[in-house]
């Protein structure tokens, strides 16, 4: 069984730590306060493992990144070492602390640059993948939207996009590989557009699909 190292005790890590439970894999949480008590939103999390950022990515077989944005570099940088030829599934957005103006969200990156690029070159010898950063967490774990929606995901190891996209599809997605690690740079702003219809008009229940003829 492979443990998953789940970096982010919030609602995006609880929610995905509920989708690897349900496919057997064992799941520990990073946080910086350890001996803090978790509020768990899910009754399957009660009991759960939490270590400090750096000793739970020790121990993963598989590192995930559920961090606010503008902690993702600190803390990549807290753990390099653990994070050697390992692959890091990265669900960051680079949402800056500001507020959204007509219903977009602010980043503090750029279109010639992503957050994932960043954390990469921290951490050369780790293996991000890019993927559940889309869409809301409630819809992570099997969507229901009538027809399969769609998760894009990029990395430059081939391998790594493999381990992800196995889990992708365990969690009830079709997975788009746009690519390498550049890719980044287009799939982090869909988070600005998915949720546009939610800060304007609190509508939440949407997520993408690629339509192929």
């Amino acid at each position: 069984m492979k443990n998953i190292a789940i970096l982010g005790t919030g609602q995006v890590g609880q929610k995905l730590a509920v989708g690897f439970l349900k496919n057997d894999y064992s799941v520990t949480f990073g946080t910086h306060h350890p001996d803090k008590t978790m509020e768990w939103q899910d009754p399957s999390l009660e009991g759960s493992k939490v270590l400090a950022y750096a000793d739970a990515a020790k121990i993963g077989d598989l590192v995930v990144m559920a961090l606010k944005g503008t902690a993702a570099e600190s803390v990549v940088t807290e753990v390099i070492s653990a994070l050697q030829e390992k692959t890091v599934m990265d669900v960051t957005n680079p949402i800056a602390d500001v507020p959204p103006v007509d219903g977009v969200l602010k980043f503090f990156t750029n279109l010639d640059e992503s957050l994932m690029e960043r954390l990469q070159n921290i951490a050369p010898q780790a293996h991000f993948v890019k993927a559940f950063n889309s869409v809301g967490n409630a819809h992570f774990i099997n969507p229901q939207f009538g027809t399969t929606p769609s998760m894009f995901i990029c990395g430059n190891d081939a391998d790594a996009k493999k381990e992800i996209a196995t889990i992708v599809r365990a969690f009830g997605w079709d997975v788009e590989d746009m690519g390498k690690a550049t890719a980044a740079r287009a799939i982090e702003p869909l988070c600005m557009l998915w949720c546009i219809p939610g800060l304007l008009h609190n509508e939440w229940m949407h997520a993408f699909k690629v339509l192929k003829k």
